[in-house]
């Protein structure tokens, strides 16, 4: 994964979308405006729970994702990530230890690890077969229950000082926010309900790309 890839980073699942509306409607619109890579996160209330649903959606988003030529990344689940041929797989401290991730994926997957102390970013420094760190929450979020502190920007800059892998900020970034978040020097940033939500989707995402000229230069996928 290169670095410009984390620069407008899209992560839902089905509960995340509005109703009368679908995740692989809002994905194909968001690929279109110009997203980066995609994260399918299929966790929390209303989401799916039958395995073979999960299954076929996981796979339509990837055939999607792979038509715009964005990566196609899965949250907390390694046997999906690997039976869709999904590019990566994204975990968080609670759970699979990210040992047993990267022996069940290396050379197959990207790997990606969510971080939310200094301790934890410090740690992930010396372990080979990290590719990204997801960094947040930034702010306040409502999309994860579980959702850890909110580190602020102080927070993000202090982790980013003894950060040398690539990173995306996650949590409660918006459009009065994400400026300020990108200016820290963080690769990309993360985000869920700033684009499921947003009735001006293709604004907001290529107002994401702007803050990140080497992406904006480029023609969309």
């Amino acid at each position: 994964m290169q670095k410009t890839d984390l620069a407008v980073y899209f992560v839902a699942g089905s509960q995340d979308i509005p109703a009368g509306e679908t995740l692989l409607g809002v994905l194909e619109a968001a690929l279109s405006a110009g997203i980066t890579t995609f994260q399918y996160r299929e966790k929390g209330s209303n989401s799916l729970t039958s395995a073979t649903a999960k299954l076929a959606l996981a796979q339509q988003a990837r055939d999607l994702c792979a038509n715009y030529k964005v990566p196609f990344i899965v949250d907390d689940d390694v046997d999906l990530a690997l039976a869709v041929k999904a590019d990566g797989i994204h975990v968080g401290q609670k759970d699979e230890t990210i040992q047993q991730v990267i022996q069940r994926v290396r050379g197959k997957l990207i790997v990606g690890l969510s971080c939310n102390t200094l301790g934890q970013v410090k740690r992930a420094q010396s372990i080979v077969g990290i590719d990204y760190l997801g960094i947040g929450p930034i702010f306040s979020t409502t999309s994860k229950a579980d959702a850890e502190p909110e580190i602020g920007i102080v927070g993000l800059k202090r982790a980013l000082s003894f950060n040398k892998l690539p990173s995306v900020a996650i949590g409660g970034i918006d459009s009065n926010t994400m400026a300020a978040t990108a200016a820290t020097g963080v690769d990309g940033l993360a985000v869920i309900s700033l684009i499921t939500h947003s009735p001006q989707r293709a604004k907001i995402i290529a107002a994401m790309r702007h803050l990140y000229p080497q992406v904006s230069k480029n023609e969309r996928k």
